[in-house]
């Protein structure tokens, strides 16, 4: 329970939402969903409510949905700070089998305060709350200890950073632990044991690791580009560049076709919004290029491809005899260079996969990813693997391997959550 005190500073963090919820109206990205978030619009009643912040805990949601299977019928409410968060768990539930003891809604996070959320908590009247990753809200948190509401934190994650925040007052932090915590590591477990007791933590898999798609691209897409790109063609793919490292790319361009000059390079930017401004840089350049919705036949050695057709780089991957996975030449936090991996193509990577550590390093260690210091270093590498492809068979039978014995953080999520349904 909350002493004094602790009551009082909730007060303030209350009033301090009273004074900025107008303000916040003006922002366009809280603007969408506004009146959901102040409660102007009442939210479902549900069993159990499932807050995911955005996008990559939209996704950690809707594995759970899709494996959960409660001993009675239940109603579950998925909350999300984000449009993108938002629609990914709307797909979800279109996409999610009919089941007869659920039934799933969504909607906009409310804004935590105190106020708000009693009256959010009162409205859902949760028996469950599970807060993905690192939520930790006080205003939702106090009012759902008040509710008699159990709360689980699920793949749980803390920064170092965090916890020397949240040790500044850890009483009060304390006051609103969590009922369980499972955590996707060791050291993640023991900075939650540090500020809410080890007891109500354990470590069990990462569900992310369960939401990887292990299944190559087939169909159409990869028909229509082996018709330019047969298998003999030396193929190099540049994936999800960033606007903040495209000199870098094009340096590394320069120096691979230097050494294998009969490469085919595509070149794929993270947001097509970029792809006039490539076009620029590759005409000032002295580099041979085209755009790849106009081409139909096997490009000249040495081309770069810029792709300006979307939806194809899973399926690229699958022609290409080496992939450089961008967003991470510069502090930019990595790209997914897991897909590349399930093609059986050991990626190359630069020194910023903040966005990707919770694959583990040990990944690096068992050679199923190559990290580069700089762009020099990642063409050193490139070149090598143009010259000397290592068996896809084998580097996916190795991929799939370590991912194998990485599953099951859903399963453990599920039999945790459906243990706390009351009958």
């Amino acid at each position: 329970m909350l002493n004094n005190l602790e009551k009082a500073a909730l007060g303030f963090y209350d009033l301090a939402w009273s004074a900025a919820i107008p303000l916040l109206s003006k922002n366009k990205r809280l603007a969408d969903g506004f009146a959901q978030r102040k409660l102007d619009r009442r939210l479902a009643e549900a069993d159990i409510w499932i807050q995911a912040a955005s996008a990559g805990e939209a996704y950690l949601a809707q594995s759970i949905l899709k494996m959960i299977e409660p001993p009675r019928p239940v109603h579950i409410l998925v909350t999300s700070n984000t449009r993108q968060g938002l629609d990914i768990i709307r797909a979800a539930i279109l996409d999610i089998p009919e089941k007869k003891n659920i039934t799933i809604s969504a909607a906009c996070f409310p804004f935590d305060s105190p106020r708000i959320m009693r009256k959010a908590v009162n409205q859902v009247s949760p028996d469950i709350m599970v807060l993905l990753e690192s939520e930790l809200w006080p205003g939702l948190l106090s009012a759902l200890k008040e509710s008699g509401s159990k709360i689980l934190t699920i793949n749980g994650r803390m920064t170092p950073k965090s916890l020397k925040h949240y040790k500044i007052w850890s009483s009060f932090w304390n006051s609103l632990a969590p009922d369980r915590i499972l955590a996707i590591s060791h050291e993640d477990a023991h900075r939650f044991g540090i500020l809410f007791g080890k007891q109500r933590v354990r470590v069990v898999p990462n569900i992310k690791f369960d939401g990887i798609n292990t299944e190559n691209a087939r169909g159409k897409v990869l028909e229509s580009i082996k018709r330019f790109l047969p298998s003999e063609v030396p193929f190099l793919v540049l994936a999800s560049i960033r606007k903040e490292e495209e000199a870098l790319i094009l340096k590394m361009i320069k120096t691979i076709l230097e050494k294998q000059p009969k490469t085919v390079i595509g070149l794929f930017p993270r947001h097509m919004h970029r792809l006039c401004h490539l076009e620029k840089k590759l005409a000032a350049s002295s580099l041979c290029w085209k755009l790849r919705s106009e081409t139909n036949h096997p490009p000249a050695p040495g081309t770069v491809l810029l792709w300006d057709k979307f939806g194809e780089l899973a399926a690229s991957y699958q022609l290409a005899k080496a992939a450089f996975v961008g967003g991470s030449l510069v502090d930019a936090g990595g790209q997914n260079f897991l897909e590349p991996l399930m093609c059986g193509i050991i990626p190359v990577t630069g020194p910023y996969w903040d966005n990707f550590y919770w694959v583990g390093r040990q990944i690096m260690d068992a050679g199923l990813v190559r990290m580069a210091g700089d762009w020099k270093q990642s063409a050193n590498i490139l070149i090598q693997m143009l010259q000397e492809p290592e068996s896809r068979e084998n580097v996916r039978k190795k991929a799939l391997d370590y991912i194998g014995k990485r599953q099951g953080g859903t399963q453990e999520a599920c039999k945790l959550i459906c243990q706390y349904i009351p009958f």
